[in-house]
This record gives structure tokens, sequence and C-alpha cells, in this order.
């Protein structure tokens, strides 16, 4: 388990999924507007193609997004881009266009929503010379797999419940944020939490309402799919 913080870090704005209200999420379209914007860190989504190719996808298909019935695990890389024009990147590029048009400090959030893609996504974002401007999401099963792959990873375990992490996965994964869905969080939680050492983020929250209530419980960071609205109630560097 980490050691308790001596000062609480600056707060961490993330966009979810880039800025999907102007771009369709997890394109690079989306992941510029969202950078562009002021976010600390985007969040995308990674899955594995046929060929162990990791990509930006949220869903097992490309139903909701692209129109196609067919499951992302069905389809090679080169498959992939026909079906979509090229429009799924991979995380390849995304590091790129991350590294090209970000600003020191700003980061990737990879989640890790199928724990098969975990340490194919940890290889590529070190064969990228990524790992300085990457952190990782997911559930137990996922961030433990990355945890294994690289010891050094900073890690935010996803968690959905109000039952806390047992101690023994907490020591298992290692992780520096505890990340909750939005309407769990309370001051008081946060507070525990703060006490044991570790940061928390909250997921997905869209309302300024919303918002402004998770700040003044003292949250490290909010995921939201309005990333212009969170900074202005947060101001980034600069006024961003």
């Amino acid at each position: 388990m980490p050691t308790p913080r001596s000062a609480p870090p600056a707060f961490t704005a993330v966009a979810h999924r880039g800025d999907p209200y102007a771009h369709r999420e997890n394109t690079l379209a989306s992941i510029r507007s969202a950078l562009r914007a002021g976010a600390d860190a985007v969040e995308v989504d990674v899955r594995l193609t046929r060929d162990g190719v990791p990509v930006l996808l949220h869903d097992a298909t490309l139903e909701r997004l692209w129109e196609h019935s067919r499951f992302l695990g069905s389809l090679s890389a080169d498959e992939l881009r026909g079906l979509t024009g090229g429009g799924v990147p991979t995380l390849r590029e995304a590091l790129a266009l991350a590294g090209a048009e970000a600003a020191p400090g700003r980061r990737l959030f990879v989640d890790l929503p199928d724990v098969s893609a975990a340490e194919t996504a940890v290889a590529e974002v070190h064969a990228s010379g990524a790992a300085g401007r990457v952190y990782y999401c997911g559930g137990p099963e996922s961030m433990l797999v990355v945890r294994r792959a690289d010891p050094e990873a900073e890690i935010a375990l996803t968690w959905t419940t109000l039952a806390p992490p047992r101690a023994a996965l907490l020591d298992r994964v290692r992780p520096h944020w505890i990340n909750y869905r939005f309407g769990l969080l309370s001051p008081e939680l946060v507070a525990a939490h703060h006490a044991q050492g570790f940061l928390v983020s909250a997921w997905t929250a869209d309302t300024r309402r919303t918002m402004r209530r998770l700040l003044a419980s003292g949250v490290d960071s909010i995921t939201t799919n309005r990333i212009t609205a969170l900074r202005s109630l947060v101001p980034g560097p600069a006024g961003a």
C-alpha cells in the first residue's frame, strides 16, 4: 500500500473517451479536442483485435459507434480499418498523438475493460516510450496483470461498491488511486482513503452540480464527458 501523502497533488481533470460531445468517442479527433480543451488526462478504452493489436474501443462490438454488428475480437486490424474507414485508432497512434499534442504533465488514462488486453497494452506503452505519460484503470483482474507486467505502473483500481477493497488485494495491486463511480463517494469515504495514502478519483460526472459536490468532498480527480464544463469550475494551468 502507498505511504500517506505529505500534501495533496494538483487536481486532475480527466476527459472521458476524449471529447465525445464534439467528436466520436475514442477517436484521434476526440483525444485532440479534449487535450486542447485543457484535459490533464484523456481516458481511453483498449481492447484487442483478433490478431492482437491494441485499439481504442469501449464496447466488445462495433454496433453502437460504427453500425456494424461485428465483435472486435473477430476482426483483424486490417479488417477493422476497412470497416471503420480507419476511424478506430490503435493504441500506438493514440500515444503518438497525445505525445505530440499534450502539454508537459498531461497523460493518457488507459482503461482495460477486457483483461486479455492488459499485458499487450502495457507492452505497447513501453515500446512507444510512453510509460511516463500513461496510467491505467480497470477492475482487479486487469490491474493485477498490469502490476505484474510493470511493477512501476501507476494504477487506479476501479471500485463499484461501498464495501472497501480488501487489504490483500490492495497489497497485490498497489494502486495509487481508488476509482469510484461518482454516486458512491462521500466526504467521509474520500477522507478515509486519503488517510490510507490513496488518491480518489470519480467517474463519470457530467453535471456541474455533481462536479461541485465531488469537489467539495475532496476528490483528487473527476472523469467527465464534458471537459469544458469541468474546466470552468477548476481552471487548469494558464486558465486552460
